[in-house]
């Protein structure tokens, strides 16, 4: 007997967006350390660094249409979520085990319900944390309502399986006009919250109540199918020099000082609107249209790409611990950015190494346990 593919193997990767991935997880890392000295969602220091998430549905939505939009024949929907599963879910268990071996480290009155949380909680909430099952406020460990309290960006990848779902059950039938419809509709759902609801950004979608879960669904519908539509639609944009384009314009967007303050909401969901609606996608069809020339640039676009998501999942509770250290000692900003560059550093670390030493040798059994059929 021998085993043969249950439908192609991996397409070639779009070297730039990849690279583009990565800046924009280190420069989510940043952000969160960042954060922490801010007073408030009107003074942030890096102002729009939570867009990065917005821009990765786009990202992804480009991606998954990319790779799968021309294989249904070929395979089964379980297959493809199969396929998901194997792609997404080593990482999320090394994020949430890498939660739970520093959750008690990170004891403070920033997070009043850490040293009441008994040890079978937490290695219950972690079990939980495996599956990606959104935990109700009433199972909190930590006292922010999050729906993965060990991980917190984990909720983002709660949101990512929704819209592979919807992509796999209902979208990936409908046709370029259909599909155009539904993402003006999601544009206008994005609008209504941005612009007329009761924040002016999109800061949110981590907990399970109605509150944050129209934020969550405001920020992943639109995002994740415009970038089904785009690559449907194969307007790519091709400039020289296309990686350091999207760089650049990605460190302006989530840059530019929040506009319009407390008594002008709307004025600051204008700009997110116009970053999420026309900027970000734009910045997907220049570096899908854009090639790379030189080693350097190729192999730093390589790195980045691929410790982008092992990165976004694996930071946070590095991140749980400065809260800590910080509210803990009163430490200032200019003290306290050592440690947070420290930060940055073992993250990149910590990345590199759950990709090499789990994530790449686990992917590669499931795929020859589960992706490959006897012939």
């Amino acid at each position: 007997m021998t085993k043969t593919p249950t439908y192609l193997p991996s397409k070639s990767h779009y070297e730039i967006l990849d690279g583009l991935r990565g800046v924009a997880a280190i420069l989510v890392v940043i952000f969160h350390v960042f954060e922490t000295y801010s007073g408030d969602r009107f003074h942030q220091i890096m102002n729009h660094g939570y867009l990065a998430v917005d821009f990765f549905f786009v990202l992804s939505g480009f991606v998954v249409a990319y790779a799968y939009d021309d294989r249904w024949g070929k395979m089964t929907q379980w297959d493809f979520y199969k396929r998901r599963l194997i792609r997404l879910q080593p990482m999320v268990i090394i994020g949430t085990i890498v939660g739970a071996l520093l959750f008690y480290f990170q004891a403070s009155g920033a997070f009043p319900l850490i040293s009441t949380t008994p040890v079978w909680k937490m290695l219950l909430v972690m079990l939980v944390g495996f599956t990606m099952v959104p935990l109700l406020p009433s199972m909190d460990i930590r006292g922010w309502q999050e729906m993965h309290p060990l991980n917190g960006p984990a909720w983002s990848l709660f949101f990512e399986y929704i819209a592979n779902i919807l992509y796999a059950l209902i979208v990936r039938r409908f046709s370029k006009t259909l599909l155009t419809i539904f993402v003006f509709l999601s544009a206008c759902f994005l609008v209504q919250f941005l612009v007329f609801g009761p924040q002016g950004d999109v800061i949110g979608g981590w907990s399970v109540d109605k509150t944050q879960l129209h934020i969550g669904f405001a920020r992943l519908l639109y995002p994740f199918f415009a970038g089904v539509l785009l690559f449907r639609m194969g307007k790519l944009i091709h400039f020289k020099n296309a990686f350091a384009i999207c760089t650049v314009l990605i460190l302006i967007v989530f840059w530019i000082p929040r506009i319009g303050g407390p008594d002008h909401l709307w004025m600051n969901g204008i700009y997110e609107s116009v970053c999420i609606i026309v900027i970000f996608p734009l910045i997907v069809s220049i570096g899908a249209g854009g090639s790379l020339t030189g080693k350097f640039a190729t192999k730093a676009c390589k790195f980045l790409g691929a410790i982008s998501y092992p990165i976004y999942i694996t930071h946070y509770p590095l991140i749980y611990m400065h809260i800590a250290w910080v509210s803990t000692y009163k430490i200032p900003m200019g003290e306290g950015l050592l440690g947070g560059l420290v930060l940055v550093i073992v993250s990149i670390g910590i990345a590199y190494g759950s990709l090499k030493l789990f994530d790449e040798p686990v992917r590669e059994w499931l795929k020859k346990r589960f992706l490959m059929k006897k012939a």
